[in-house]
């Protein structure tokens, strides 16, 4: 009960990963005894090819099997805009916190520990940084056509400094809120063993992590798991699964080139506003300092007011200057925070994709064996079967990467704005009280 078993070859078990041969080895001759080798799809020479490393082609050719239990299942659902991962039942979210410097072997080892509080258990777990890239290494490996976001780099030194370890906090921050929003990454068992085993309790996570590493649903098996919409109207049009894939990545790569351009231009201008731009109003500021240094040689009376309104403009220009220097953190620096992690889900898509455009060209390949009469029609039917279940988790990712991707820069460039306002609204307060000075004279 609870588990039932998944097969998609004919044949005898590839045994006990069921994913076929790995990659670099070469398959056996004549296709698991296949009378005549024209009578089956050939098979991809590039073993480094991502459809043959994901397991894709092997899930797709039939070499497939397993037991899948039903806490495994990853469902594709029919939405509104078409196929969508099936939302997850109990929502939550995790905040990282005070990351906060710590030690091992008695002080000879330094590390970082960031204080993580996941809002479905309330308790909190510390991590480092090594951690984080464990779970990304398994999760890149288990989900072939999911984008699991990439992690803020590494740095080999300056890894104590306090600004570096701010930015990485905001970059984890960011990686979470995307692992949280994820249907299927949020409730898998190794994200959830690394947000809710003890920090204190060694043995269990030892435990887990082991338990993640010898997951079996991986690779071709990993193909098993996903449960798709079946009856009337559920299936799949080919061609125009392939022109919504060609349009994603014709907008992956326009994104991805913007994206780039908007990173230099933001970060150009953070550049200039700490140094040219914090220096230039202080010139400004030097320059009515130095007049009203002038002015106050004259010891007449009517004067004084003056020099002092005067003076008090030339500090208004030098406080300008300073607001122009810390401004770029309050809203530059966060643009260019989401774009960082963007740059990382645009990077992920052309693996998916390709692993999409395998499949579909497996299909083409045994429709034309049949039309040859060289193969079975039921074979080709189930190619085009599981070809479908690609199909389907493929456009459920695009769909979720656009959901998630309206909700980020829709909620960031509202506080680039309110930011923005915020800063001239201080600097034309100074200018204001410059203003104000003169009255008196």
């Amino acid at each position: 009960p609870g588990r039932y078993r998944l097969s998609t070859r004919s044949e005898p078990s590839l045994g006990p990963r069921g994913a076929g041969h790995p990659p670099g080895h070469p398959h056996p001759p004549g296709g698991g005894g296949a009378a005549k080798s024209s009578a089956t799809v050939s098979r991809n020479l590039n073993r480094f090819s991502t459809f043959v490393k994901s397991g894709g082609e092997a899930f797709v050719l039939g070499e497939a099997s397993g037991f899948v239990k039903d806490g495994d299942k990853l469902c594709v659902v029919l939405g509104p805009r078409g196929p969508e991962w099936q939302e997850n039942p109990y929502p939550f979210q995790c905040s990282i916190e005070d990351p906060t410097k710590q030690t091992k072997f008695k002080g000879m080892k330094s590390y970082i520990a960031y204080k993580l509080v996941p809002s479905h258990t309330g308790q909190q777990v510390h991590r480092r940084y090594k951690h984080f890239d464990w779970l990304y290494g398994r999760l890149a490996e288990k989900f072939p056509v999911i984008s699991v976001p990439h992690l803020p780099e590494k740095q080999a030194t300056g890894r104590f400094e306090e600004d570096f370890i701010s930015k990485r906090r905001k970059g984890l921050a960011w990686w979470m809120d995307h692992m949280c929003s994820h249907p299927v990454l949020a409730q898998c068992d190794a994200f959830q063993h690394f947000l809710t085993c003890p920090s204190t309790d060694e043995k269990a996570w030892k435990q887990g992590k082991r338990k993640a590493e010898k997951d079996e649903m991986v690779g071709a098996n990993f193909f098993l798991t996903i449960s798709v919409p079946t009856g009337p109207g559920a299936s799949l049009d080919l061609q125009e699964v392939e022109s919504q894939v060609d349009g994603f990545k014709a907008f992956t790569k326009k994104m991805d080139e913007s994206a780039l351009q908007l990173n230099h231009t933001a970060n150009e201008f953070a550049r200039k506003q700490v140094t040219g731009f914090k220096k230039e109003y202080q010139k400004v500021g030097h320059s009515f300092k130095c007049l009203s240094q002038a002015f106050e040689l004259d010891q007449q009376a009517f004067s004084a007011g003056l020099n002092q309104a005067i003076a008090f403009t030339a500090e208004a220009y030098d406080a300008i200057g300073d607001l122009f220097a810390d401004q770029p953190r309050q809203d530059l620096d966060p643009v260019m925070d989401l774009l960082a992690l963007y740059q990382g889900h645009l990077a992920n898509f052309p693996d998916i994709i390709h692993v999409q455009k395998g499949a579909l060209t497996k299909v083409k390949e045994s429709k034309r064996h049949v039309e040859e009469g060289k193969m079975e029609l039921q074979k080709a039917e189930g190619i085009q079967e599981r070809c479908n279940i690609i199909s389907f988790a493929t456009l459920a990712e695009i769909n979720h990467f656009h959901k998630i991707r309206v909700r980020d820069f829709k909620s960031q460039m509202q506080h680039f704005l309110q930011q923005q306002i915020l800063f001239f609204q201080k600097v034309t307060q100074k200018l204001e009280e410059a203003l104000h000075k003169y009255d008196s004279v």
